[in-house]
């Protein structure tokens, strides 16, 4: 295995671990008491850091790789999604966060055992889980092809899977002692380094670039190979396919319902909420992580909206035939960013975006890892090993003991991480499904049944545990087939269609909310929520 490193670039990748050894160590000196301190920290953190975190955690390898992406082919409407974000943070902020620190919850489905039943928060923490680790694990496998092709010059398999296990060991190696609140530490850190990363390929472009900031807009203003400005931020069109994913009418529907799963029903980032003190600190770490979500992803879009001048704008590069953008490596399709870090980019910056790449995707899996294991632990394993000690008439075990049950959650949900990602290498060489867009759009198939039943447990008095299992089969189930691989087995050509996922989510959430409602609620049930309502 060859490098396409030089010295300067080795020299930051190992300034940055030694950075990265030095805070793991220190931020592990503090030990966890009790499951609650290693999963929630105590509810202690600060807003601004837990702020910071919520949008590291949201951000990832795929959105420093894709976010380039969008802005090359496309415009800036994708910074409409923020539109729906802001709507589902108040829903969450109004609806949610104030139910789960009513409840002392530990993750996000405890609150259906209240509502409905232990059966229903088993079942809600197993299709989290299932949905977690194929979108956790596709991010992952993009990260390690990104530095694989970086740091060994090859997508060979033996160089991607150390990339797999060199990212996976250290996200856990950082947060494995000091729980949610290493990893809180950890984002911090990561979102200034990517977002440094970001700003150096953006100078580095802008000094490659001859012509002037003016002329740059100009040309945004009027491209050559598209009606649509790509400075456009409002796309009023109504397109139902995948291509109108991130018009106005998708960020105001679509993207809320996606935003209101993503920071009120996936306990990878509300568990970030409920480490701060009370509710009204919880809601607001979320929102103002929306604000500074916004300038974040204009970064990355503008460092897309360069490239198109520097591959495909000849005139402004004062070059005949322009520099020339190769669109895969060894056989692996990549993205324009890639081809320009691979080809073009300056000594010294590859290494920053390199980091960049490994800060982005440690903060997800960080999450990932912690997220994953809090519900391992305290949505199946505790109630598990207390009935069995009830049955048994045995002594309950210590907090200490869920702590350590915590860091096994950990480590087998690295090893989750992992398996899936070497998948992905393998299904990827078979698939000419994008792996970018699958890693976007797979946690539908859990949202679309969490949204339902969740829609009905907060805003109706029906449900019972078994339309909440219905609902959750049918959330997965509608999403899998509007899917185009499962169109073509049971639809004719002509009669197929294209659907984008954020509708995917709308008729797979509407579906499931209808066939939980369908369900009549013991009156001990109703009783019990209706309590709960009058004092939250």
């Amino acid at each position: 295995m060859t490098s396409q490193f030089d010295w300067p670039d080795w020299l930051a990748f190992f300034i940055y671990i030694a950075l990265m050894s030095f805070t793991g160590w220190y931020f592990s000196q503090r030990k966890s008491n009790n499951a609650r301190d290693y999963f929630l920290a105590g509810n202690s953190m600060p807003i601004w850091m837990v702020a910071v975190s919520v949008l590291a955690t949201s951000q990832s390898a795929a959105t420093f790789l894709g976010g380039p992406d969008q802005g090359f082919r496309g415009d800036f409407s994708y910074l409409m999604t923020n539109l729906g974000a802001f709507i589902a943070a108040y829903v969450v902020a109004v609806a949610l966060i104030p139910r789960f620190y009513q409840y002392k919850v530990g993750t996000v489905y405890e609150l259906l055992e209240q509502r409905f039943s232990s059966r229903s928060k088993t079942q809600a923490s197993l299709l989290y889980l299932f949905g977690r680790v194929f979108a956790s694990g596709a991010r992952l496998y993009m990260a390690a092809i990104a530095v694989s092709m970086i740091l060994f010059a090859d997508i060979a398999t033996s160089s991607v899977i150390f990339s797999v296990l060199l990212l996976t060991i250290a996200g856990l190696a950082y947060s494995f002692v000091g729980g949610i609140r290493s990893v809180i530490y950890s984002d911090v850190i990561q979102c200034i380094v990517y977002v440094s990363a970001a700003l150096a390929v953006i100078v580095s472009l802008l000094y490659a670039i001859p012509a002037d900031f003016s002329q740059i807009i100009d040309a945004l203003a009027h491209p050559h190979d598209r009606e649509l400005s790509k400075l456009t931020l409002f796309d009023f069109r109504l397109d139902f396919t995948s291509a109108g994913v991130f018009t106005f009418w998708s960020a105001l529907i679509g993207f809320t319902l996606l935003n209101i799963a993503a920071f009120g029903l996936d306990q990878d980032i509300t568990q970030r909420m409920l480490s701060c003190k009370d509710a009204k600190s919880g809601s607001k770490a979320l929102l103002w992580s929306i604000v500074m979500v916004i300038p974040v992803m204009l970064l990355f879009i503008f460092i897309g909206m360069l490239l198109y001048i520097f591959y495909l704008r000849p005139d402004l590069m004062l070059a005949e035939g322009g520099a020339t953008m190769a669109d895969s490596f060894s056989g692996e399709k990549i993205t324009v960013f890639m081809s320009y870090v691979l080809n073009e980019m300056p000594t010294g910056v590859r290494g920053l975006v390199t980091i960049g790449v490994v800060a982005a995707a440690l903060s997800t899996i960080n999450s990932g890892l912690n997220a994953m294991s809090s519900v391992l632990v305290q949505d199946l394993y505790r109630p598990w090993l207390e009935k069995q000690q009830r049955l048994r008439s045995q002594a309950q075990r210590s907090e200490k003991h869920y702590v350590f049950a915590g860091q096994a959650g950990m480590t087998l949900s690295a090893l989750a991480l992992s398996i899936m990602a070497i998948i992905c290498f393998y299904w990827q060489k078979s698939s000419d499904m994008p792996l970018l867009a699958f890693a976007l759009s797979v946690m539908v198939f859990s949202y679309s049944g969490l949204l339902g039943v969740y829609f009905t447990a907060l805003f109706t008095k029906r449900g019972s545990k078994t339309s909440v299992t219905w609902a959750f089969i049918a959330g997965f189930m509608v999403p899998l087939a509007l899917q185009p691989y499962t169109l073509q087995a049971y639809l004719p050509e002509a009669w197929r269609f294209d659907i984008g996922f954020t509708w995917q989510l709308c008729i797979g959430t509407l579906i499931a909310f209808f066939i939980c409602v369908a369900g009549k609620p013991c009156r001990e049930q109703q009783q019990q929520w209706t309590v709960v309502e009058q004092t939250t």
